[in-house]
């Protein structure tokens, strides 16, 4: 009997203390619906990356570091495109591959859409302005990386990655 109460007392215990996810389920799926519903029109990907906060001064920095492991850069057309979100430090960066950073004229294009991504956050809107984000990147995927109606493959996972 104390076995049997000693046990249930450790399960207990360790379901209150559970971290709370960085990001609630709505967000999650939401953001990897508008993921999914971009790249099947597209041969384009993107992936959303997620961390408390950003171990580097330069949240760019960090973008660029985990595009490189989350092995964006090996995209076939080179149009692998990365979201970064440091939540709790309240910051975030864009990167593009070569492929799309080609296509759309470089800088002034993130700056517009991290523009765009800054009204929704300073209103409170994470998931509404994530799937916006999303969804802008993604029209211009679509423009210049159109699906070509054979077997588009899905490189990369839609679902949204987590850091520490």
């Amino acid at each position: 009997m104390y076995l049997f109460c000693a046990s249930f007392i450790h399960q207990r215990m360790f379901s209150f203390f559970k971290k709370k996810p960085l990001l609630d389920k709505e967000i999650q799926d939401a953001v990897a619906a508008a993921i999914a519903s971009v790249e099947r029109r597209s041969t384009g990907e993107i992936r959303v990356y997620a961390e408390s906060h950003c171990p580097l001064v330069d949240p760019v920095e960090r973008c660029e570091q985990i595009f490189v492991q989350l092995k964006m850069h090996e995209t076939a057309e080179q149009n692998g495109v990365l979201l970064y979100l440091a939540i709790k430090d309240r910051q975030f960066a864009i990167a593009g591959d070569k492929g799309i950073n080609d296509k759309v004229g470089g800088k002034k294009y993130w700056e517009a859409k991290a523009d765009q991504l800054k009204f929704y956050l300073a209103k409170g809107y994470l998931k509404d302005g994530i799937c916006a984000c999303v969804e802008a990147v993604g029209q211009s995927l679509i423009e210049h990386f159109p699906d070509k109606g054979l077997e588009n493959k899905n490189e990369l996972p839609d679902e949204i990655v987590f850091g520490k």
